[in-house]
């Protein structure tokens, strides 16, 4: 079975639904957990390294990093603590057989499961957040965050979402750090690559979707994955996000849903009045998918309504076999783009996330 999930369907911008039940008061972001995180004690973190089933690294770090270097590794840190709230809101919510989360037999496998996954991300956000204490660069602090979604196939089918750009952003950030001489750090990251594909196959098998999508997985860029992070934040909240150095592009929706793995025509919609014209003819619409140049294609019937501009765009899904993760983009001008970077510097609106 092949499904669809777009992250306008999902995004604050687009619907508003109720948090996860049972959490925390609006009065704190519900930080730090249970278990002392972000700051756990001696104790409490040999209790995670058992529930993640592995340790944190235990080598020197390199003594030195790149201006943009450390851009990578605020930018990991702000997405693993947003990571972590997700999936201890989620297996809240298992746990505790919230409606909607009652898994029948197979409850207790994917509890603990999420419960390994956690961990592993708990992992993760401390060894970022060690490495810019090691740099001596204040911690990227928690935001308060909003997860609209209100079931368990919701939940995981934006943890597929989130998890794919994750292992987009992730080549962009080892190429920076390849770039600037910080070839230290690649290693560690290359290990969570591997880690956050594991997990996404996980989240496909709960989904009745192939484990593996793609033979070369979607690429990203960072300001990609900065901009998504934000939509699920509550504005105001993440009170040193202003740190990390990346662009936040203007909101695009995905208005079509259920899209099915077939060339298309597909619908999107922005705010008219950021896209700083009223040529539409002068956007484009630009879909990055796999390791291939991105596919470039035109607004078609634009019409505007209450200040939202709704157009659609060819998805030409069967002649470059668009599976898996495609990130959809409005640019300036037409290009040519011969990589993601190239669209990211001419993009206005963005990211419009489509799962197939």
């Amino acid at each position: 079975m092949r499904s669809i999930l777009a992250l306008s369907t999902l995004s604050l911008a687009a619907i508003s639904v109720a948090a996860p039940a049972g959490k925390r008061s609006d009065a704190d972001n519900g930080f730090p957990l249970d278990n002392g995180f972000p700051n756990p004690s001696a104790d409490q973190l040999r209790i995670i390294q058992q529930q993640a089933f592995g340790t944190l690294p235990n080598g020197s770090p390199p003594a030195r990093i790149s201006t943009d270097g450390l851009t990578n590794i605020k930018l990991i840190a702000l997405n693993e603590l947003f990571e972590v709230k997700f999936f201890e809101e989620l297996i809240y919510n298992v746990t505790n057989k919230v409606s909607g989360y009652d898994l029948g037999y197979s409850h207790e496998f994917v509890k603990d499961s999420l419960k390994a996954i956690l961990a592993q991300e708990e992992l993760h956000a401390l060894n970022v957040l060690g490495a810019l204490k090691h740099f001596g660069v204040d911690p990227i602090r928690p935001c308060k965050y909003n997860f609209p979604v209100t079931n368990f196939q919701q939940a995981i089918a934006l943890a597929a979402t989130f998890t794919d750009l994750v292992l987009g952003t992730l080549q962009d950030v080892n190429q920076i750090f390849a770039k600037n001489g910080d070839d230290g750090l690649v290693r560690a990251v290359s290990s969570v690559i591997g880690n956050e594909g594991e997990q996404e196959g996980f989240f496909h098998v709960l989904q009745d979707k192939r484990p593996s999508t793609l033979p070369f997985l979607t690429t990203g860029v960072r300001d990609f994955a900065f901009t998504a992070i934000q939509s699920f934040t509550i504005p105001g909240s993440c009170s040193n996000i202003n740190s990390i150095p990346l662009k936040t592009f203007k909101p695009l929706t995905v208005v079509s849903t259920n899209i099915k793995p077939e060339t298309q025509n597909l619908k999107f919609s922005f705010n008219a009045a950021d896209a700083g014209t009223t040529d539409w003819n002068t956007l484009s619409v630009v879909f990055i998918n796999q390791q291939n140049v991105p596919v470039v294609k035109s607004l078609q019937s634009p019409t505007e309504a209450g200040g939202v501009l709704t157009f659609d765009a060819a998805f030409p899904f069967e002649e470059n076999e668009m599976n898996g993760l495609t990130i959809a983009a409005v640019t300036r001008g037409s290009g040519p783009f011969t990589s993601a970077q190239d669209v990211a510097l001419a993009t206005i609106f963005a990211p419009g996330l489509i799962e197939i």
